[in-house]
């Protein structure tokens, strides 16, 4: 077996220890905002739409019904605080795939690509159109993305993107005009398939225009009933009850409150690190002054990009699942992932020896086998769920919420024709196979990224039945 670049030019520990000390166990984009306030439900309501969950697949989908039916009655309802879970941890990629990268699509939907191509990219313009539209303040970047080769046998990958406008592969002086790293061979530069937004002020702001378009946002009210009554759906909290026409379900990685779904996606723990403000100095040294996006192309990659003061937020790496598979406040704090994403940070960036770091944070992703939204109705129609973005839901929620509005209102459209939508991921297995399972696939993977991206039987295996996972 050979061995990585993160492994051939390892940070001296010494180096690594001393720029985590002092960071704060807290997510940079959580602290970086104030955060309005919202009550918790108090009395029963009426509702013609309840929305479960208070990240982008909720607010979008309540944005959305609110656009299709100004009159319409909404109520959403948050177990904790607006965005306070993936939808304020992530990296601010906004990508135009609502597919997890075209490969998976194409590999799963080959006969749907185009048309998937283009609802991702009207799904994005959407987004930006939002934005411009109603002033809203999320630090809006249309820089692209880099994808970077760091081992010989990723440049193909870069290589092979598509030849076209709006994306540009670099090598050599071009690609250190760009950014300055030893550890790049080459990259494609996407130029239009993503933007980078600010992740809490994203859902903060999506909440400010959905109250402002006349939703009803409860805050610290866990749902704990969604139950067919009569022609509706009678929808139990702690302290009260609403009866809704219909509901949507956003609750991304917690325990579904559909329960046949719950197999279908498991809760894997990123973790995030964000430097202190870098100085026109230290900026000098790597260049980036496109301030582009970046993310590697190893099955255990790193995604990472400037912030509006100049940080830097590196991510990725470790994708941990515990067994038993819940969300636990403890599973966030996990010193040798964190002493290890710094360590490849100053492999990246040895020019930035004297930076420290200021946040440490992780988050649970939705994973599913599919590594991309599934939707689904319950409760005879009336209950629509979406869920299973697996990290790549920034822009796909909205999609995700135009999905389970058009299931909700029984008609048939363009994207609930779609294959995607209509069939569902294969399932994880119950514990202990489900640990016995996924461990074994992150050791198979870890393998491929050192042996020149070689796949064992098992991920073949998995290729061949739909459970794949390359990235």
């Amino acid at each position: 077996m050979g061995t990585t670049v993160f492994e051939r030019q390892r940070t001296d520990p010494a180096q690594v220890r001393r720029s985590l000390a002092g960071s704060r166990r807290e997510a940079f984009w959580l602290d970086d905002v104030a955060r309005p306030q919202h009550p918790p439900l108090a009395d029963d309501l009426r509702a013609d739409l309840v929305v479960v969950g208070g990240g982008y697949n909720g607010l979008w989908t309540a944005i959305r019904a609110k656009e299709r039916d100004p009159a319409a009655r909404v109520v959403l309802l948050e177990a904790n605080r607006i965005g306070w879970a993936a939808s304020g941890r992530n990296g601010g990629f906004c990508e135009a795939s609502l597919t997890h990268g075209r490969q998976n699509g194409v590999s799963r939907w080959p006969d749907e690509m185009a048309t998937l191509d283009r609802l991702g990219d009207d799904n994005l313009a959407g987004i930006i159109d939002t934005v411009r539209r109603h002033g809203l303040d999320v630090d809006l970047e249309e820089t692209g993305v880099l994808k970077v080769a760091v081992e010989p046998h990723q440049i193909p990958w870069v290589r092979d993107e598509p030849a076209d406008a709006d994306h540009v592969y670099l090598e050599g002086e071009e690609l250190r005009a760009q950014v300055a790293s030893p550890t790049y061979l080459a990259a494609s530069w996407d130029q239009r398939g993503n933007v980078l937004v600010h992740p809490a002020k994203l859902a903060l702001e999506l909440a400010r225009l959905a109250t402002e378009l006349g939703v009803e946002i409860f805050e610290r009210t866990p749902v704990r009933a969604v139950r067919r009554e009569g022609a509706g759906i009678d929808v139990r909290t702690d302290d009260a009850r609403i009866r809704a026409d219909r509901v949507a379900i956003a609750t991304n990685v917690f325990p579904s409150l559909i329960r046949r779904t719950r197999l279908l996606t498991v809760p894997v723990y990123d973790y995030v690190l964000a430097t202190e403000p870098l100085s026109a100095e230290q900026l000098a040294r790597i260049g980036w002054d496109g301030r582009q996006g970046i993310a590697d192309l190893a099955n255990q990659f790193h995604y990472y990009r400037r912030t509006a003061d100049d940080r830097i937020v590196f991510g990725g790496y470790d994708a941990v699942y515990h067994p038993g598979g819940r969300v636990r406040a403890r599973y966030e704090d996990r010193a040798t992932s964190f002493e290890r994403l710094a360590s490849h940070f100053f492999t990246t960036f040895p020019q930035l020896a004297d930076v420290r770091f200021t946040h440490r944070w992780a988050g649970a992703i939705d994973t599913c086998s599919r590594f991309c939204a599934y939707f689904g109705t319950a409760r005879g129609g009336r209950v629509a769920y979406s869920a299973g973005f697996t990290g790549l839901g920034v822009a796909a929620t909205r999609f995700a919420a135009d999905v389970m509005l058009d299931l909700l209102s029984g008609e048939d459209t363009e994207r609930t024709a779609l294959e995607m939508v209509r069939r569902k991921p294969i399932p994880f297995p119950p514990e202990p196979a489900a640990s016995v399972g996924i461990a074994a696939t992150k050791w198979s993977l870890d393998r491929a990224d050192h042996d020149r991206g070689r796949r064992n039987l098992l991920l073949r295996t998995m290729d061949a039945v739909g459970m794949g996972f390359d990235s």
